[in-house]
């Protein structure tokens, strides 16, 4: 498999164009309170500091029996009295003395007195007693305040929330957390060609698509999106819509209308109306983008095609969204597997090929590239796992050598 093209010398690398996301632009989002359970995918913006201990109390990591240590000896089984039983939610409320022991089940708060759990599995119960072999192994507890310290910052700002941070943040007692007001984010697309789904197409004319792959990336994120449709190639059309857009939004972002073509209007427009930083970038597939802002408003404007559009997004268009909603920079999550194929690129470029991982003869994964890689191939796009990255310095690859691959799930939120 051969790249195509030459090397895109004095082009703009992916570092440079995220260098001027976080340069330029910052949030300016207000907060506002929310239950927790409207939190996942929100940006923090206070660190979420801990009112209290965790765990809040010594309790028993397993079933078993409480104990006292200075009753059992590595050389003769012991024999107690078991006066109590302790279960999550309901404690043994008596003080352990010389030896007894309480049953316990996980969960449940060590009793006064006690300082050790001997596991059910290691030790027998017959009635009120119960026998402890000699040199029978004594589990740890899970202490008070082991895992997390009262006034410690268990969850940074900025941070957009998982699942998981919600259940840390219902762990130390949260009804509500402070987050940012959601991203407001107006989507549109442009071309005298493009029609919505579901209209009879007369010749020459396509189906809108890349709204609909804007919308699910954008909305992965948080973001609150304002669909508002197909713009034609008419820059008075362009320039009233956008300018009335970026009062109502946060960020604007369009697909299509940037490149030297005689009927593309968009760059023309965001250059009359504000600035533009960003025109080419050294990856491929790609295609001319524009970054900057109209009537102060920051504006992202995509390719046309639809992998590209993609491409540009996952670039730095994501970093941009994330900075404006107040959150920290996410790095995409790639793993590093072999290749199982031959590939020659040109020095200076970025390439993303559309992959899958593949098993052979119940071997190491490899990762192959698909076979349809151009900027329209919705099929390849409906059958690919991700995209395989070559970095700038990459030149050759050749089966066995190790490849970064990015699954889409990283990418998609």
């Amino acid at each position: 498999m051969r790249g195509d093209g030459a090397a895109n010398l004095g082009l703009m690398t992916q570092a440079e164009a995220r260098a001027i996301v976080d340069g330029r632009f910052a949030s300016t989002l207000g907060t506002e309170r929310i239950p927790l359970v409207a939190a996942r995918n929100r940006v923090l913006a206070a660190d979420l500091a801990a009112a209290v201990d965790l765990p809040l109390y010594d309790n028993a990591a397993v079933d078993g029996v409480a104990i006292r240590s200075a009753d059992l000896s590595a050389k003769i089984a012991a024999e107690l009295r078991l006066v109590g039983c302790a279960a999550a939610g309901h404690p043994f409320t008596g003080v352990l003395t010389e030896g007894e022991a309480v049953r316990i089940f996980a969960g449940a708060a060590m009793p006064a007195g006690a300082d050790a759990v001997v596991m059910q599995e290691d030790c027998r119960i017959e009635g009120p007693l119960v026998s402890i072999p000699e040199g029978t192994p004594m589990t740890g507890y899970r202490r008070h305040g082991d895992d997390v310290r009262a006034g410690s910052v268990l969850i940074p700002a900025g941070r957009r929330l998982r699942s998981q941070d919600v259940a840390a943040a219902a762990a130390l007692g949260n009804r509500e957390l402070t987050v940012f007001n959601r991203l407001s984010v107006a989507i549109f697309s442009t071309g005298d060609e493009i029609r919505e789904p579901g209209t009879t197409l007369r010749s020459g004319k396509i189906w809108d698509t890349n709204r609909w792959l804007l919308r699910g990336l954008v909305e992965s994120l948080g973001c609150r999106v304002t669909d508002l449709g197909i713009l034609p190639d008419d820059s008075r059309e362009i320039e009233r819509a956008l300018s009335a857009a970026a009062y109502d939004n946060d960020l604007l972002v369009t697909s299509g209308g940037v490149s030297v073509g005689i009927e593309d209007h968009m760059t023309a427009v965001i250059r009359r109306r504000g600035t533009l930083d960003i025109w080419r970038l050294a990856i491929a597939p790609g295609g001319p983008v524009g970054l900057g802002d109209i009537d102060a408003c920051p504006i992202l404007a995509l390719p046309g095609n639809t992998v590209p559009a993609i491409l540009m997004f996952m670039a730095f268009g994501r970093s941009l969204v994330l900075r404006l909603a107040g959150a920290q920079h996410e790095i995409a999550v790639s793993i590093w597997l072999p290749a199982n194929f031959v590939l020659h690129k040109p020095a200076g470029r970025r390439d993303y090929l559309f992959g899958v991982i593949e098993t052979v003869a119940g071997a190491a994964s490899v990762v192959v590239p698909l076979t349809r890689q151009r900027g329209t191939m919705f099929s390849a796009m409906a059958e690919t796992q991700g995209f395989i990255v070559f970095d700038e310095k990459r030149e050759d690859v050749r089966p066995g050598d190790v490849v970064e691959f990015i699954p889409l799930q990283s990418i998609l939120g």
